[in-house]
């Protein structure tokens, strides 16, 4: 008993570490040296820059560009602004205004580049953490370089790029527009994607990452998490950042730093100074001055490779990387290893083709009943609270106790379906089944995710305790446990990251990865003789998680409803709507859509640009007001062979942040320029907006009321119709109407457009 309350112990010791390990567990002070991070001082910056939303072109994005500006020059930097009309490839038009500052090294090389952003999301965010959090990450980590009054070799230029919440478009305006973005020969890019949790490393390359893995090992910092399986993830998911550009456009290599727990604050009214993290931040300092120091010393023109690497961080060896070469010598030699010892195990009765099979049935049943249980828990969790759909990011405010609830319910499964096989002497045959599925995921990995071949670490461990189980009749259960702290330090913390990173929706893949580490820990579970007890414990865990739970779906002032309204005026028809893209609705939505509204199905002919592709749900029929339309002037309309061209001036007469124009599929474009900026025209295609989604051709997010400019070229025979819809964030402002506010338990809705007074108005160029 003795041996294995020992075992035990080292697996819980080993788990807590795996999770200890990735972020500092105390901030600095105010008072730390000056040539040190602190937390607090960048804290000191946050909350003078997320007071309000500073979305592009509100006033209060004028007002943090100047603060950030005033920092700079305290600093004795001096700055420029970047300012010009840009296209992203999603077909966002803004006119970004970049913030640039530059140390001077002592030497001609490749500069070194401080990157993130320092708008906020439209229209209610309040960019604490993104991307907040990177500006006073890099301004005190300046602060602190710039104390020690000492010349780096390399120039490091300091970028706050605007726009990047539309389309990337400051990135894209600075690689593209800038003299010197040939300068740069590495980009640190710190960004957020929620409000909390370890910020990840994961590299930006079009090349191989062997010496930019090589050369962050150099730079030693405190806590790094990183792994390759993350960017391979990373590289097949939309979520760009504006280091994207800099490697797709520039071909400059880079690493971004994002942390993305808490993600239900993202986007959000609650991405907050208050709700920041802090030990998050410092985790961002941790990682800003060692890099900082390093790579303003190295030799930036050397950084290309065309080799990768595996990579992943463990307790206490920071980061273990070797050569895409090893992975599949690793697997043969694994491969080999084991068969060798099934071959010995049969021949030495240490094995049996019944306990074998016992140990597939129970390994299956375990990975059958715990994922299908996750995967349809899920679905019948959000039957239960059809409330947690509104919550669009896909992470509920409780989401960290249904990882958990789900979790101790697959150990639960697992503890029951090996109870059914277990006998005094069948471990070794049970330990068959689990290594033989994590074979065959190494052997497809190898095939079709080279990033993730680190799960063979885990299995050599595992053939050791193998090989031991198959010589010893009592093998020793201390001697088992710390076998397994190489798979405990290394695969734990990916069964939170998935549904923290990819949504709750992802949680069955929690529960796989709970199964196969459960089968290689058998050499010590294996042993234990009242696996129904345990199993009866994990099962009341659970329960008391799904309770816990129930009890904070609930939502408060703490954790809000995500909630939406919408004005829509239709100046063809005259005709007007309140709109809403909630799937439950509230009190205050149902002021204006009543308690059974219709579906709102003739609105989403046209949908507005949204992360996630939402339309509208509800509408309700709605007084017509009076709401100044835009002034639209046609300066020429000429025809030049077979193509006709026009010039169209689109003035707002009101306040607004937005339009949006539509075409349908039918109407080509030969050529398309907005405000002078034209629109990309694929290789040896002799059209525009070929491949548009929802007849959508362009978003363009206004400042300053600006006017859009559009000349357009099309075959003088079409006739062409052009849709707008000209939308100001107003709605509970505007004098015309009198929506109250959002009681205290809820937020207005991120990642689409809400809040707003949309008027659609009809362009006919016949």
């Amino acid at each position: 008993m003795f041996k294995k309350s020992i075992a035990l112990l080292i697996i819980v010791i080993a788990i807590y570490l795996s999770f200890r390990a990735l972020l500092p567990n105390s901030i600095s002070t105010i008072d730390a040296p000056d040539n040190k991070f602190s937390t607090a001082r960048a804290l000191t910056h946050l909350k003078e820059i997320s007071k309000k939303p500073h979305f592009v072109g509100n006033n209060e994005h004028t007002k943090v560009r100047e603060y950030i500006i005033k920092e700079l020059n305290t600093l004795g930097l001096a700055t420029q602004t970047q300012e010009g009309f840009t296209i992203s490839k999603w077909g966002n038009l803004a006119n970004p205004k970049n913030i640039i500052a530059k140390i001077k090294g002592r030497n001609n090389g490749k500069a070194l580049m401080l990157l993130t952003h320092y708008d906020s999301n439209p229209h209610s965010s309040l960019g604490a953490s993104d991307a907040g959090s990177g500006v006073v990450t890099i301004l005190e980590a300046v602060r602190a370089f710039l104390s020690e009054k000492k010349q780096p070799k390399n120039d490091i230029i300091i970028l706050f790029s605007d726009a990047e919440e539309l389309g990337l478009n400051g990135a894209d305006l600075f690689v593209n527009n800038s003299d010197l973005a040939k300068d740069i020969g590495l980009v640190l890019n710190f960004e957020a994607r929620g409000s909390g949790g370890p910020s990840y490393m994961l590299i930006e390359t079009n090349g191989g990452n062997a010496t930019l893995m090589h050369e962050f090992v150099k730079a030693n910092p405190k806590f790094p998490v990183t792994n390759s399986l993350a960017y391979s993830i990373y590289k097949k998911l939309p979520n760009d950042t504006d280091l994207t550009v800099f490697r797709r456009d520039g071909d400059i290599d880079g690493f971004n730093f994002a942390f993305i727990d808490d993600h239900f604050d993202y986007h959000t009214q609650m991405d907050t100074y208050e709700r920041l993290n802090r030990n998050t931040l410092e985790h961002q300092g941790s990682y800003i001055m060692p890099l900082l120091h390093h790579f303003s010393e190295t030799n930036l023109s050397s950084l290309k490779s065309d080799r990768d690497y595996i990579y992943f961080n463990a307790p206490f060896f920071k980061v273990i990387m070797y050569p895409f070469s090893w992975v599949l010598p690793m697997l043969i030699i694994a491969i080999i290893i084991f068969i060798a010892l099934l071959i010995y195990g049969f021949k030495n009765r240490k094995l049996n083709i019944g306990d074998v099979s016992k140990g597939f049935l129970a390994f299956l049943s375990s990975l059958f009943i715990g994922t299908l249980i996750t995967y349809f828990g899920w679905k019948l969790i959000l039957i239960l609270y059809p409330e947690y759909k509104d919550i669009l990011q896909g992470f509920t405010y409780n989401g960290h106790t249904y990882i958990w609830l789900f979790v101790v319910l697959t150990i639960g499964i697992c503890f029951y379906c090996y109870h059914k096989v277990y006998s005094k002497n069948n471990v070794p045959s049970l330990l068959v089944a689990p290594l033989t599925f994590w074979v065959i995921i190494c052997f497809v990995i190898t095939l079709q995710l080279k990033g993730a071949s680190f799960f063979i670490i885990p299995v050599f461990f595992a053939l050791l305790a193998f090989f031991i189980l198959l010589r010893q009749e009592q093998p020793s259960l201390i001697t088992m446990g710390l076998i397994s702290i190489p798979l405990l330090f290394i695969m734990p913390p990916l069964v939170k990251m998935f549904p923290v990173g990819l949504g709750l929706k992802i949680l069955f893949v929690s529960a796989i990865f709970v199964v196969l580490i459960f089968g290689l820990l058998l050499p010590v579970f294996g042993y234990f003789k009242h696996k129904k007890r345990w199993a009866y414990l994990f099962f009341i865990l659970g329960f008391i998680a799904f309770f816990k739970a129930h009890f904070n779906s609930s939502f408060t002032a703490e954790t809000p409803k995500p909630n939406s309204l919408v004005y829509t005026l239709n100046t063809d028809t005259n005709e007007s709507l309140w709109a809403t893209y909630d799937n439950v609705l509230d009190k205050w939505t149902k002021n204006y859509l009543g308690e059974n509204p219709p579906k709102a199905n003739a609105l989403n002919n046209n949908t507005f640009g949204s992360k996630y592709g939402s339309g509208f749900s509800y509408t309700q029929k709605a007084e017509i007001k009076a709401i100044p339309q835009p002034k639209i002037e046609i300066a020429f309309d000429t025809i030049v062979g077979e193509t006709r061209h026009f010039s169209i001036c689109i003035s707002p007469q009101r306040n607004i942040q937005r339009m949006e124009i539509f075409s349908d599929s039918t109407n080509v474009f030969n050529d398309f320029k907005i405000n002078g900026v034209a629109a990309f025209k694929e290789k040896d295609n002799e059209y525009v907006f070929t491949k548009r989604w929802k007849n959508r051709l362009f978003s363009y997010f206004v400042s300053n009321n600006e006017p859009l400019d559009l000349f357009i070229s099309v075959p003088k025979s079409q006739k062409t119709t052009l849709e707008l819809y000209e939308a100001s964030f107003d709605l509970l402002k505007n004098k015309n109407f009198s929506v109250p506010k959002r009681d205290e338990n809820m937020i207005p809705k991120p990642f689409i457009l809400n809040d707003a007074i949309v008027l659609k108005k009809t362009i006919v160029l016949e």
